[in-house]
């Protein structure tokens, strides 16, 4: 039986690693069916000159890693930004069970807005949505972040 745990703040606490790294902040965590963290993470894209080191995606590499399977079944994803599509692609090609995420993204999310992937006919999972987790905080982070540079 699973047991519910916000990780958000062990995201949040990526995210702003990230930023210190000068990384878009954006952090994810996977927890098994148990809610024990998995795996963790930052953006890296800049880092690793790597357009698909977004946080979900290095964070679901670990687990799957960690779990020596391609898929987490009962598995939590918690992010502080709405994946964009290729990161909701692999949430779903990884079977996870729950998202949890916290800002919306208007612009590039994938969840919410734009493609909305888990609604296409085409995909083969969809995991249970929950968003505006710690939203404010998400937020602030990013407009922080993004205030810096102009």
């Amino acid at each position: 039986m699973s047991r519910f745990a916000s990780h958000m703040e062990t995201a949040l606490s990526e995210a702003r690693a990230a930023a210190a790294r000068g990384e878009v902040p954006i952090g994810a965590v996977i927890a098994d069916p148990g809610g024990n963290i998995v795996a963790q993470a930052g953006n890296r894209t800049r880092e690793l000159n790597d357009p698909t080191a977004h946080a979900e995606i290095l964070a679901i590499r670990a687990a799957c890693a960690a779990a020596g399977s391609e898929r987490l079944p009962g598995h939590t994803l918690h992010v502080t930004l709405e994946p964009c599509p290729m990161c909701a692609a692999a949430i779903a090609f990884a079977r996870i069970a729950r998202l949890y995420y916290g800002a919306a993204d208007p612009k590039s999310g994938g969840v919410a807005h734009g493609p909305r992937i888990f609604t296409h006919p085409q995909i083969h999972h969809a995991p249970e949505v929950y968003d505006g987790i710690a939203a404010a905080e998400c937020e602030a982070l990013l407009k922080e972040f993004f205030g810096g540079l102009r």
